[in-house]
């Protein structure tokens, strides 16, 4: 017949004091290189009218940002040799309500055409030109502002002034109000 032994548990260990710190550590350490993370990779979405208050104060310096603006048509040069692409954007509100007001985005993107007082912002791009780029598109634009002022482009999206016509008071669900 077998015997069994008499099996006391052994009183437990308490954890030692330096792999509670060592955790603390570790956790401390993956916490600060997410939040950095985070901050480096942080892109603020501004208006031209924002950017270039910002960059009078000195706060857009080594920043990713994305801008918005309608396309002057008579600013757009393209050199197909360097892949230059050089345009200017104009000041469009952000605010729906204002674009509601205006007659809707298409009607937004026209008024800020025409108007010579609104802010412009010169955009310069290194890459194909888009088919898209014409008088009065929406251009959302993301990169950086260089010292000179000029908006050095990473990626342009643009939209067609003509396929949105009307499109805020839908989009914003305020059609009947």
């Amino acid at each position: 017949m077998m015997e069994f032994q008499d099996l006391d548990p052994a009183p437990r260990k308490q954890t030692p004091l330096k792999f509670v710190i060592g955790g603390i550590v570790i956790a401390a350490g993956i916490l600060y290189l997410i939040i950095s993370s985070l901050n480096a990779n942080v892109q603020y979405f501004l208006t031209v009218d924002e950017i270039l208050a910002k960059r009078n104060a000195g706060e857009l310096e080594d920043r990713n940002i994305r801008v918005s603006g309608a396309v002057l048509g008579d600013t757009i040069q393209y050199d197909i040799d360097s892949l230059e692409l050089v345009f200017s954007i104009v000041h469009v509100p952000a605010d729906n309500q204002l674009l509601v007001d205006e007659g809707g985005l298409a009607q937004a993107l026209h008024n800020a055409v025409l108007d010579p007082s609104r802010s412009r912002l010169d955009v310069l791009y290194h890459g194909p030109r888009p088919d898209l780029l014409q008088n009065e598109a929406q251009a959302i634009i993301t990169g950086e502002l260089l010292p000179s002022g000029i908006f050095l482009a990473d990626e342009i999206l643009l939209k067609c002034p003509t396929k949105y016509e009307g499109s805020v008071p839908e989009q914003m669900g305020l059609e009947g109000e």
